[in-house]
């Protein structure tokens, strides 16, 4: 098994934002900004003492929820620090950009890093649409498109022109190509059916961040294994990635509370202008299948889970160390998966806290779960 670690980078020095959308930047502090790069460039570096196989860093846009609008320039700063860890950028918002940037990018990135670079080519989250004015509507067939490309551009040695339905380009031959042939590992998410679907149709890794129950996931995984079929390959366990958040300290107790607290901030502070956006997308466009769009509707009116209820769902990694190792092993039983993706910063977990977690994790966690 394989382990990423991933950092949302979110600014934590609020009480409050409100639900406005877009998120005032007047609470914005500069110097405190610049600590904040420093010390999440710090700490992604740190995963490669703590022998994670892959940092993990996305996109989002107008939010104090994630500080990183530009991933592959972190993905570039941590490279130059840490050069042997090999880098998941999960990813690009393919719908709100430029997908010969996209392929250019990643191209640099994988030749920088050696070939170390996974390709995350993403449809996104509801609220990024509304910030850059995009049609939610049009982001299946953006997304569809764009990977078709973003694949030729990288596999294609002559010069070639791309007459689609939502991009046009007369001649196209990237500088570089990447290292890694015919192309970088690309991971899409699959937290619907259609999307799951979509990966499994494109020949990507499957990758499941925000996971519900174990029979959720189960569902996604079918749906993802019976779209690649059909369209003639067969995934393996190293083409799904499961997200976790992950809680670990010697006193089960404190890795309780303060993932609670963390999971507290998240909701009540940090996402509070993303949900404002979502339900403006949710009401007015077709992003979310009904299906999605359902649940969506009944997972907001629920009351917020416990960390406890999410551990036994298979949803969240808590406790100490060992019973980390437990609940890893447990829900590998169940879910055939290849590489585990880490996320500590939950809220406002403060930042030593997750360094000793780090540490913990590298010497009593993985040298039992590593061979899984």
């Amino acid at each position: 098994m394989k382990f990423v670690y991933f950092n949302l980078m979110p600014y934590t020095d609020l009480k409050e934002t409100g639900s406005d959308w877009p998120v005032a930047n007047r609470r914005w502090d500069s110097e405190r900004g610049q600590k904040f790069y420093r010390d999440y460039i710090d700490n992604l570096t740190y995963a490669e003492a703590c022998g994670f196989d892959y940092v993990g860093v996305n996109e989002h846009h107008m939010s104090p929820y994630g500080l990183m609008a530009n991933p592959n320039l972190v993905a570039a700063h941590v490279m130059a620090k840490a050069p042997k860890i090999g880098f998941a950028v999960l990813g690009n918002l393919l719908p709100l950009l430029n997908p010969l940037r996209v392929a250019e990018e990643f191209a640099m990135l994988d030749v920088m890093s050696g070939g170390k670079v996974v390709a995350g080519l993403m449809r996104g989250i509801p609220h990024e649409y509304v910030a850059y004015n995009v049609p939610p509507d049009e982001s299946y067939g953006r997304v569809e498109e764009a990977v078709r490309l973003i694949k030729k551009c990288w596999t294609e040695t002559e010069p070639f022109g791309w007459e689609g339905e939502h991009y046009q380009f007369r001649a196209i031959s990237i500088w570089p190509r990447p290292v890694r042939q015919p192309h970088p590992p690309i991971v899409m998410s699959g937290s619907s059916i259609p999307s799951a679907e979509l990966a499994g149709r494109l020949g990507a890794v499957l990758g499941l961040s925000n996971i519900i129950s174990m029979p959720h996931t189960r569902q996604l995984i079918d749906a993802y294994m019976r779209s690649a079929k059909d369209t003639g390959w067969t995934p393996t366990p190293d083409d799904i990635i499961l997200g976790f958040p992950c809680s670990i300290s010697e006193d089960a107790g404190e890795a309780d509370a303060v993932l609670t607290e963390g999971r507290r901030f998240f909701t009540q502070i940090l996402a509070g202008g993303t949900r404002t956006a979502q339900r403006i997308v949710l009401q007015k466009t077709r992003f979310y299948s009904d299906e999605t769009r359902n649940k969506f509707v009944d997972m907001g009116k629920a009351a917020a889970p416990t960390v406890k209820s999410l551990v036994d769902e298979g949803a969240i990694l808590c406790g100490t160390p060992e019973m980390v190792v437990e609940q890893l092993k447990r829900v590998r039983a169940e879910i055939p998966f290849g590489t585990t993706m880490v996320s500590m910063k939950i809220g406002n977990v403060p930042d030593p806290y997750i360094t000793n977690a780090m540490t913990l994790f590298r010497d009593r966690v993985l040298p039992k779960v590593k061979g899984l």
